[in-house]
């Protein structure tokens, strides 16, 4: 049977005492995808999976503490990005691809810089960059992304664009598609993990680093996906960086919300396979 986001093995990668989820199928070089505040293996959309490893080898983990591995979610972002090396470490692999979506793009922005040598290219959906935006989240998303469980509804507004039926229709589709392989019990549910996520709110907008002022310098091609009305990291927090960050691509997708790739999974995998040259 052909490996599929649907059937490829749960395994684990046992790090300094914790045991880390991972999925790994495809082909080509490898691209690990860090997730979203809350999300698990399980959370990602398959059909986006399964196209992007039509071409690449895809990984999937969950990070310390959060769906099936164990341990704690590092209250500091940077020790997250350190854990994402050591994972690419324990596999052997020296170079490869970041993909990050929401809080998974700024843990990947800081594994860019952090560990600039190890990384090819960078992709960032649904994200922003690092330090001041002026933009914050709108209220909607407080309202629905700390509920102890998220109902159809919440995935609509906290995902998608309920304005559009081409958005509503597409939340459906792809909300069906995750249940096929979705267990609930491992999505983060207490106040006390979401705490251990927003632990880097400050040091994130304080950018003690100076890692906003690095894209101005780095050579790493990065790739930005957004929807056009994003509850969260809002489109317009990137224009600043706009003719200021030679190696940065930004692409809108209409009528979506904070999961392009989920909304528009066959196009957005296109956009980042032409990116990566493959």
């Amino acid at each position: 049977m052909k490996e599929s986001a649907l059937n490829v093995q749960t395994k684990i990668a046992n790090i300094e005492g914790n045991a880390i989820a991972y999925r790994k199928y495809g082909t080509g070089i490898p691209i690990i995808l860090l997730n979203r505040f809350r999300g698990t293996l399980d959370t990602w959309d398959p059909l986006f999976l399964d196209v992007m490893a039509m071409h690449n080898t895809v990984i999937t983990i969950d990070y310390c503490g959060i769906g099936y591995s164990t341990g704690e979610l590092p209250l500091d972002i940077k020790d997250v990005a350190s854990n994402v090396i050591k994972f690419a470490n324990h596999l052997d692999i020296e170079k490869f691809i970041l993909l990050g979506w929401s809080y998974g793009g700024w843990v990947a922005q800081y594994a860019t810089f952090l560990y600039s040598s190890r990384i090819l290219n960078t992709v960032i959906i649904g994200s922003n960059p690092i330090g001041k935006n002026e933009l914050p989240f709108k209220k909607e998303f407080f309202e629905r992304a700390l509920k102890p469980i998220n109902d159809k509804d919440d995935i609509q507004v906290l995902f998608f664009e309920p304005g559009s039926e081409n958005s509503k229709a597409a939340a459906e589709s792809s909300t069906n598609r995750i249940a096929k392989r979705f267990n609930l019990s491992k999505v983060p549910s207490t106040q006390e993990i979401f705490n251990r996520y927003f632990a880097s709110k400050t040091a994130i907008a304080e950018d003690k680093d100076n890692f906003r002022t690095a894209y101005q310098t780095t050579t790493i091609p990065i790739l930005v996906i957004s929807g056009d009305h994003d509850i969260s990291f809002a489109l317009e927090n990137w224009y600043p960086m706009l003719g200021k960050a030679p190696t940065l691509r930004l692409i809108v997708l209409p009528e979506s919300g904070h999961a392009p790739h989920f909304q528009y999974p066959n196009e957005t995998s296109a956009y980042i396979k032409a990116f990566l040259g493959n």
